[in-house]
């Protein structure tokens, strides 16, 4: 078969089954008769020679054959996807960026980063927020153009993503009162803390250290939200274990203090693209900026900064 033949209509609609594994589900999402949708996969089969599917119960199951069309299906519709989103950014007047953030991101780090789009007319800026499995397959598909994560995607993803690590913060023990003559471990072991929720990286390596050092928490609050954790170490008289540009402007207005630094504890933020042959034109700049800008300048100074 010459590829002139091919049907991609027929590719489409196999690359959605394939995607799901339940004939009749796609069907009823394609909103077309499972019947139709059955003679088409059939009709991809014979112009390819190739068996695509095999039954294993109710699921459809990839074919070796099947396996390397579905390979070959995604690497042309993401083409198509980035060919299509190429030409719209050059359509329009404004150049638009999307942006996903995973939600438990300090917003504060969110901000220094998106700061230098906010000052530019020409763009119109989308940012999103969510878990970053779901971001990761929006990326995927081009419906993002960058994620803002604080940890790396998975090994199974890294021949379809770029992960670039962006910058790297010591995590600090903090609170609203002074504790004079603060000391780490000792100082924790009478004092209630806030600590992020249970799947962060911070609180794992946090829980591993205490352990070593034989080092008991009295644990007032788990939370996964940092912009929850900043108000509650900002109210309460709790610690907070956080990286300090979480709590930035209460440290800068004295609100909070900075009791210590944790050893070897550190926050790492990524930006993770797509591998694409256009990269979006806004991106270079934004990723090649300095760590101190992102971490430890003011928002409020950053006009003056760049005149």
């Amino acid at each position: 078969m010459n590829v002139e033949q091919m049907n991609f209509h027929h590719l489409r609609y196999f690359w959605a089954v394939a995607k799901d594994g339940n004939l009749t589900r796609t069907a009823a999402r394609l909103r077309v008769a499972q019947s139709a949708l059955s003679s088409q996969i059939q009709q991809l089969e014979g112009q390819l020679g190739s068996a695509l599917f095999f039954r294993e119960g109710r699921r459809l199951v990839l074919t070796e054959a099947g396996k390397i069309v579905l390979a070959s299906a995604e690497e042309i519709f993401a083409a198509g996807s980035q060919l299509v989103s190429t030409l719209e950014r050059g359509r329009q007047h404004q150049q638009v960026l999307r942006i996903g953030a995973v939600a438990t991101l300090s917003r504060n780090f969110q901000e220094s980063f998106v700061r230098p789009l906010l000052e530019q007319p020409d763009v119109r800026l989308y940012l999103e927020s969510g878990v970053l499995a779901e971001l990761l397959l929006r990326l995927e598909g081009h419906a993002v153009d960058l994620v803002l994560a604080n940890r790396p995607p998975g090994r199974d993803l890294a021949g379809k993503l770029r992960c670039r690590r962006i910058a790297r913060q010591p995590v600090s023990i903090v609170g609203a009162k002074q504790k004079k003559g603060f000391r780490f471990p000792r100082g924790i072991g009478d004092t209630p803390m806030i600590l992020p929720g249970r799947e962060s990286d911070i609180r794992s390596e946090f829980d591993a250290l205490c352990e070593q050092l034989g080092v008991h928490v009295t644990i007032l609050a788990e939370v996964d939200d940092m912009a929850t954790m900043r108000l509650l170490a900002r109210d309460s008289a709790a610690l907070a274990l956080v990286p300090s540009i979480v709590v930035r402007d209460e440290l800068r207005e004295g609100t909070l203090s900075e009791h210590c630094v944790v050893p070897g504890l550190f926050e790492t933020f990524y930006a993770i693209t797509a591998r694409r042959k256009f990269q979006h034109p806004l991106l270079k700049a934004m990723l090649t900026r300095d760590e101190h800008d992102l971490l430890d300048a003011d928002p409020r100074e950053y006009t003056l900064k760049s005149d």
